[in-house]
């Protein structure tokens, strides 16, 4: 029998990991159910590792290549491409944003991250690492700053988020940052990049006010939410979690001033920190 070979770290190694996932699958005439279930894992999840919106672990490549034959294929290549740029609890979230079709997120405190400049970036993980070697800050803006060319392409993925007040008027930094990330964010609002509200204070008690959200669709698999913590986070696939937290968007993005509004005062709050003016 033929084995597929190993693949090209150039190329979109996760997704062609997965249609030579799909390939031998089919070839071995099993349903995605039932490839799961040795593995306590759904059919649908064997379908994000095929469109190559999950990640494979370790353990699945093994027993992939035990069922379906493949020689050691899947468990070689998931090996090579375990390492990642990013830390641990958010690599396989990064990966499914970079195919994502649409993501919605709403954050509280912070400018998101694939809407953050450098020098904002620099003050964010300064703050979380405050005793990090400096090369180590400059790995992480460069790799979140390496995420947000995904933004480079004019149309996928749709980006809308909902960014609350206190993101605005937190200074990160000092004036120069805040005036440069917020012209920033409004910058790629008028290029008809992204789409962005604001949840101002005067809205009150709101849907999520335990933190922030993040919902990313994709053309050949279901749903993914990323919840996040203090150096943690999860992809989670539960149809009923991801109903709850599209609803929980729905109900902030109704909330939230329109987007003409929120660019008014996003540019407002800029002309602000340009002026030296202080905010609460």
């Amino acid at each position: 029998m033929t084995r597929p070979k190993d693949l090209d770290p150039s190329s979109n190694p996760r997704a062609l990991l997965g249609a030579e996932l799909r390939h031998a699958r089919e070839r071995a005439r099993l349903s995605q159910e039932a490839l799961g279930a040795p593995l306590f894992v759904s059919g649908s999840f064997i379908g994000q590792l095929e469109a190559g919106t999950r990640r494979m672990h370790l353990e699945y490549a093994v027993h992939f290549d035990e069922t379906l034959g493949t020689g050691g294929f899947f468990a070689r290549n998931c090996r090579a491409l375990a390492k990642s740029k990013y830390p641990d609890h958010f690599a396989e979230a990064a990966e499914a944003e970079a195919v994502a079709t649409s993501i919605r997120q709403y954050t509280t405190l912070l400018i998101p991250g694939l809407l953050q400049t450098k020098a904002y970036a620099e003050e964010v993980f300064r703050a979380y690492h405050p005793t990090a070697p400096d090369d180590t800050i400059d790995a992480d803006v460069t790799a979140r700053l390496d995420r947000a060319h995904l933004l480079d392409n004019p149309t996928t993925p749709l980006f809308w988020a909902v960014i609350d007040e206190a993101a605005l008027k937190r200074r990160v930094g000092g004036g120069s940052v805040m005036a440069e990330a917020l012209q920033h964010v409004a910058g790629l609002v008028r290029r008809h990049r992204i789409i962005a509200q604001v949840l101002p204070f005067a809205a009150g008690a709101h849907a999520s006010m335990a933190g922030t959200l993040k919902l990313m669709e994709f053309t050949d698999a279901p749903p993914l939410c990323f919840v996040e913590g203090p150096d943690m986070g999860k992809l989670v696939d539960d149809p009923a979690t991801i109903a709850r937290h599209a609803l929980m968007l729905n109900l902030l993005q109704a909330t939230a001033l329109s987007p003409r509004d929120s660019l008014a005062l996003i540019d407002s709050v800029a002309q602000d920190y340009e002026h030296g003016e202080q905010h609460p």
